[in-house]
């Protein structure tokens, strides 16, 4: 076998998730969840992707780009495997999922590529812009929510039958930890300790944010 059958055989063995949000904070169930997946899919890396205008969130109030991205390195920093990118907060206009799935396997073509999303998107899974291609480019590794049904026998009540394939679901277990929550604390001048890692409560501090709205 020559050297460049032996170089994409471990190329195609590579694993690879990308773990999209607004991350508005990046909380320990963020982090819980990509720590998860990272082992039980056996992921070389998990990359989180900050992003720029969710199309389905353009009415809310959001952190600016630069600050959820500033947060999301602050919660990876100390974990090898986790890495931040900032493709989609340099993004113009609405970002789409299937934009982003593009250039991930654009620049991994021989990796299998996993897209960690919340039992809860997978119900919305079919309005996102083109789903069917998404499904073809990644694996969608679904993370369990608590009080929300999961697992292969719910599946099909939680996406249409033809994504049934495409789908695994994490055994990880119920964290019930919303950055919502974290946000309407943070107002209230409370405590963010063991909610957040500690860099990122220093920063939200040291900013003030969510104490004046959106910054």
């Amino acid at each position: 076998m020559s050297v460049r059958a032996v170089a994409r055989r471990a190329s195609v063995q590579r694993r690879m998730g990308i773990f999209g949000g607004t991350f508005d904070p990046p909380h320990v169930g963020h982090l819980l969840i990509a720590e998860w997946a990272r082992e039980q899919l056996g992921l070389e890396r998990v990359i989180f992707v900050p992003s720029g205008t969710p199309p389905h969130k353009l009415s809310r109030a959001r952190s600016s780009a630069p600050s959820r991205l500033a947060m999301t390195r602050l919660a990876v920093h100390g974990n090898p495997a986790f890495e931040v990118s900032a493709l989609e907060t340099r993004r113009r206009g609405p970002s789409f999922t299937i934009d982003t799935v593009r250039v991930f396997r654009r620049a991994h073509e021989h990796s299998r590529l996993y897209l960690i999303i919340g039992a809860d998107s997978l119900d919305e899974f079919h309005t996102w812009r083109d789903p069917d291609s998404i499904a073809s480019e990644v694996t969608l590794a679904v993370a369990g929510r608590p009080g929300a049904a999961s697992g292969p026998a719910r599946a099909e009540r939680r996406a249409p039958r033809r994504f049934a394939s495409a789908v695994v679901w994490l055994d990880n277990p119920g964290l019930d930890v919303s950055s919502s929550g974290i946000r309407a604390r943070a107002r209230r001048g409370r405590s963010l300790r063991y909610l957040v890692p500690d860099r990122v409560a220093r920063y939200i501090e040291s900013h003030e944010f969510y104490r004046k709205g959106s910054t």
